[in-house]
């Protein structure tokens, strides 16, 4: 396959590639790369109007509707590396005698990347002709689709693998009522088994998609003028027909190769399509090859991913520079591999061979299973091995997928080694993966999403890398999903190398201070300091911090002072649940969470529970922690409703702080036969003497009065269990994402020794975490563990015991329950209003019903992409300075919402900056009108607001999003006279054309029903609207005249990250698809 030094008439050879999509242009950009010698001429045919763009992230699209974010590369590519590129032009023909495409460009090498195109399946009246029904593939495609969404409300896709889910995800961003027609009896049926495929359907119905399994589709139905209106179809088991009325249908459902030109000129075609190739790629005609979709390897199979394509290209540009046969390689195949994340939710399969799917290991006899089903939390696991029980053959994991990269390096290893079939199942290869960095092999992966292995960051570092950002820029770790960053254990793999080097990593919290938490926790507590801004000025740098640094060091300045978290200067410092104490929920209103101490109430207790939640129509459930949770209050109704609630006797349950949450038990000696302690007793002990106790995260604890273990205590940040002689103490214990078990940290302990050894492992945790650091990952990166806590906790190694004991005791002397403080100081209950300048009240979001109570509509898709018209750059004449507050209104060094007409502004007391901002107060991420109660601070010298729900940030000066979104709120100036706060707006009626709250405000009738051929009784599918009208909104305590519906489930995003698209790779899937609803 080496070339000769010439080609036609002495000069260069000619390469010419027919298709530019990915894998064309791929195979360009490694010619430019490694063909130094310019040994060859390029030329490329690219039938679309528009150079290579990426097809893996077309989802984007619907994000940013901007065709150059997709592109590969720039237009200068071409000319500056002297490639011709054939634009819009089509290749019909190849001569392979004359070495000619379309009779008139020359090659001397041809390399067909002409790719794949959409199936459409033969059913009745599915024509792409049809007004309404639609491909996706192409840029034009997704742009026709966004433009014929405007007016449709329910769309079907066919489809309901990753091709499928990928588009139903597309259509689902655009908020219309989307429902996937999958023929096969699950989802994913290449990819899962049956049983994983039927907890993603789970998944994605619990979203608001409706998904028909068995679906067959009798007919396309068109209405009178041609368009599409609907499906006649079967689904399940029953042959009964259903009429389905849509709007759109987008066609989703696999793809064959664009093998035409091959056939056409003689060209061996593979079994199932495709060009058929060897493992050199070239075809049955020596000059000419295949790569991408349009390649059949050995005539069996053609990848419809990224990933092969690429492999395909680098090993045929290898080839074609050689310098002679010895040095080719070959091309034998590529992994199946995948994995997507569906709404935070993880799905993958992972085999050793594409055997584990083409031969359904996972049902295979001759195969051994694993199998974990948790339906509570839709997570499921199933781990094939060979019949000895050596090998892995593949896995398949739905609900929990932080194994993955683990167990893809043991599939590719073929051997297990010493590791044990069941301790796959149980997450021993997660715990390895995120906890003990040593035990990561060099050539484990690491970072999935680009294949980067431990060993690859190992020797980045020592080549100088060392932060996350030079990381990323040498091999792109963490620039696909960040999991591997934010959870898994880059940041350990890169500390422990460092140190080896005899560097240190920096733990600096933040830009504005070089300091790690403890340095912080020293520095404050040596030099006594009680303000964020006497912290700023001894050890941190400019005019203000940010939402890092500021809840961070309230923490700090709360677990030593104790002083109330409201008070002046702290009311600001942390994010909007403690500034309003209580819980934020999506729609804005706050959770009302009385203490319980140890799950323990009495009647009395429970009928004053029940009646403030009767009163102001709150949504009460019963949590894992033993105590009750009340969701939906108001701002402005919070003081009263823990006023009832202190009148009862209850304190502040303190959900919404880094601080103790609950100590859960079970009844103990007191009722249970089994019981050896009076667990009731000491849990409610617990509880009151560390409730109020700030912490860098939230702690949970349990009281379990024998060793049947009934309170979890084990699984606990700190835990009792009950033995005959006392209590075992455990530590260090979490559920939650990376679940932990506690470590035994003192047996047999009388009451008060385990509540002195309490004292002291809570204080050294809190004087050593980082922010945000739970207590089971900062025992994992304690030097020495579970030993070393010993020594300091029970046995005084460093001599702090009596200090330690002595600041928690002052703790709990200086408590006091801060709801009671609200409630009887007026000053603090002025704090709690909807806007500083009326008394109005106006609610943001739709409500639904579920069970008997109310909850919130469904979220939508982020707005994006969003730019607010009505901003301070278009003031005009018309424009004048209304008065919205008083100065006093307004909190230092943070914000307030004030209304003008319908809408909702937000203002800014920047009072270290001495400067005044206002902007929208809805955060265009998920329309949620709650800007003026996110924390305000600097990027930089830019001042900024971050969100409180989701922690986007802004520009206060310009509005422009921060955070890389496709945001850009309204802002307006501001001046001061007086006392005086003065706005720059116009008129009412204009700006609410455009940030009025019920245009934007989340809740839409969608309630439908279905209609059935003939008048057919049986199931019925929704999907008619039975409600009209616009959105409701109301204002003060008056009741909605509608409810927010969809189907009575909750439309959550449909998250699909590293999934492989239509040309596979890992797709980042953004958020933000535009609604005009």
């Amino acid at each position: 396959m080496s070339p000769e030094p010439s080609g036609m008439n002495g000069r260069q050879k000619r390469i010419v590639v027919v298709g530019n999509g990915p894998i064309g242009q791929h195979f360009l950009e490694q010619m430019v790369e490694k063909d130094q010698g310019k040994r060859y001429q390029l030329t490329a045919f690219c039938e679309e109007a528009r150079h290579a763009y990426d097809r893996v992230k077309m989802t984007s699209f619907f994000e940013h509707r901007d065709p150059d974010k997709l592109s590969l590369c720039d237009k200068s590519f071409f000319t500056d590396n002297g490639i011709e590129l054939l634009l819009g032009e089509k290749a019909v023909k190849i001569d392979p005698a004359n070495k000619l495409v379309n009779d008139k460009v020359p090659y001397d090498v041809l390399v067909l990347a002409t790719g794949s195109f959409p199936f459409v399946p033969p059913s009745p009246g599915l024509k792409t002709t049809v007004p309404g029904v639609f491909v996706y593939r192409t840029i034009e495609d997704m742009q026709e689709i966004i433009e014929y969404s405007k007016t449709a409300k329910r769309t079907a896709v066919i489809g309901g693998g990753l091709l499928g889910l990928e588009a139903a995800k597309a259509v689902y961003d655009l908020n219309v009522e989307t429902h996937i027609l999958e023929v096969a009896p699950y989802l994913m049926p290449t990819q899962l088994d049956q049983q994983g495929g039927l907890i993603l359907t789970n998944i994605i119905e619990g979203m608001g998609i409706s998904v028909h399994l068995k679906a067959k589709i009798k007919e396309i139905l068109t209405n009178e003028a041609g368009r599409f209106c609907g499906v006649r179809m079967a689904e399940g088991d029953s042959d009964e027909e259903l009429t389905i009325p849509m709007d759109m249908i987008v066609v989703s459902c696999g793809i064959r190769p664009r093998d035409e030109l091959g056939r056409d000129c003689g060209l061996e075609i593979g079994g199932r399509g495709g060009v058929k190739i060897d493992d050199k790629c070239q075809t049955s005609n020596p000059d000419i090859y295949a790569i991408g979709e349009v390649a059949s390897h050995r005539g069996k199979m053609c990848y419809g991913l990224w990933a092969p394509g690429v492999q395909q290209a680098d090993v045929l540009v290898h080839n074609l520079l050689a310098e002679s046969a010895a040095d080719e390689k070959a091309y034998e195949g590529s992994d199946l591999s995948t994995k997507l994340k569906l709404l935070g939710v993880d799905v993958a399969s992972l085999g050793a061979s594409a055997d584990f799917w083409f031969q359904r290991h996972w049902y295979a006899p001759s195969m051994k299973k694993l199998t974990h089903l948790d339906e509570v939390n839709g997570v499921y696991k199933k781990i094939v091995v060979d019949k000895a029980g050596t090998k892995l053959m593949g896995a398949i994991l739905v609900g929990d997928a932080a194994d993955y990269g683990k167990l893809l390096s043991l599939a590719m290893k073929g051997t297990l080694g010493d590791k044990k079939p069941s301790e796959l199942i149980g997450g021993a290869a997660a715990k390895k993966a995120g906890a003990g960095e040593d035990d990561i092999e060099d050539d484990d992966l690491v970072c999935t999403c680009n294949g980067v292995t431990a060993g690859m960051i190992r020797l980045a570092v020592r080549e100088g890398h060392h932060t996350l950002e030079a990381m990323k820029k040498c091999n792109k770790t963490g620039t696909g999903c960040g999991g591997c960053v934010a959870i898994g254990p880059v940041k350990g793999i890169m500390a422990k190398e460092m140190k080896k080097l005899g560097l240190s990593a920096t733990k600096s919290i933040c830009k504005h201070f070089p300091f790690s938490r403890k340095e912080l926790f020293d520095i404050i507590k040596i030099k006594a300091l009680t303000s964020f801004h006497d912290v700023l000025a001894v050890a941190g740098t400019g005019k203000d911090g940010c939402e890092l640094c500021k809840p961070a060091i309230a923490s700090i300045l709360a677990s030593l002072w104790n002083s109330h978290v409201l008070a002046e200067g702290r009311n600001t410092l942390q994010d909007t649940n403690d500034r309003f104490l209580a819980n934020v929920q999506r729609n804005g209103t706050y959770s009302v969470i009385p203490r319980i101490p140890g799950g323990e109430v009495t009647p009395d207790g429970l009928a004053a529970i029940a009646a403030v939640a009767k009163e102001y129509g709150l949504y009460t459930k019963i949590t894992g922690g033993q105590r009750i949770d009340m969701f939906g209050a108001q701002i402005p109704d919070l003081p009263d409703i823990w006023q009832k609630l202190v009148e009862a006797g209850f304190e502040s349950g303190h959900a919404y702080a880094k601080a103790l949450r609950t100590v859960k038990s079970c009844v103990g000696n007191t009722w249970c036969r089994y019981g050896v302690q009076d667990s009731v007793s000491t849990a409610v002990r617990l509880e009151n003497r560390y409730k109020g106790l700030r912490s860098p995260h939230k702690l949970k604890s349990g009281v379990s009065g024998c060793v049947r273990e009934c309170a979890e205590a084990q699984g606990k940040d700190f835990g009792l269990v009950a033995t005959e002689k006392g209590y075992n103490v455990y530590v260090c214990g979490n559920g939650g994402a990376r679940p932990a078990h506690a470590k035994l940290l003192a047996a047999d302990a009388d009451e008060e020794t385990a509540i002195k050894y309490l004292d002291r492992f809570l204080m050294y945790y809190i004087y050593t975490a980082d922010p945000l650091q739970r207590t089971a990952p900062w025992l994992e990166n304690l030097e020495g563990g579970i030993e070393y806590l010993k020594q300091v906790v029970v046995h005084d190694k460093l001599g702090i015991a009596q200090e330690l004991e002595d600041r928690m005791q002052y703790v709990v002397e200086t408590y006091e329950c801060e709801w009671r403080k609200v409630v009887e100081d007026p000053a603090l209950r002025k704090k709690f209003v909807q806007f500083a300048n009326t008394q109005d009240r106006q609610k943001t979001m739709g409500e639904r019903p579920m069970r008997g109570q109310a909850i919130p509509s469904p979220w939508p898709k982020e707005t994006g992409p969003f730019e607010a018209k009505v901003t301070k750059e278009s003031a005009d004449s018309s424009w004048q300075w209304v008065e919205v507050g008083k100065v006093s209104e307004f909190p230092s060094d943070g914000g307030a919402a004030v209304k003008y007409g319908n809408s909702q502004l937000a203002v800014f007391n920047f009072t270290s900056r001495g400067e005044w901002f206002a902007t929208q107060n809805m955060c265009p991420h998920k329309r949620a009108f709650v800007l003026s109660r996110g924390l305000v601070g600097e990027a930089g010298d830019e001042p900024k607001v971050a969100c409180p729900l989701h922690k986007k940030t802004f520009s206060l000066q310009t509005g422009e999003s921060l955070s890389g979104d496709p945001y850009k709120i309204a802002v307006f100036d501001v001046k001061i006279q007086g006392d005086k706060v003065l706005l720059n707006l116009p008129p009412p009626t204009v700006i609410d054309e455009e940030l009025a709250t019920e245009k934007w405000a989340v809740g839409k009738n969608v309630s439908v029903n279905a209609h059935r051929p003939g008048g057919a009784k049986g199931r019925e599918v929704a999907l008619e609207p039975t409600t009209g009208g616009p959105l409701q909104y109301w204002e003060d305590k008056k009741e909605p005249t509608g409810m927010g519906m969809l189907n009575g489930t909750h439309r959550a995003t449909a998250q699909l990250v590293e999934t492989f698209g239509a040309d596979g790779g890992s797709c980042g899937c953004g958020d933000g698809a535009k609604s005009d609803w």
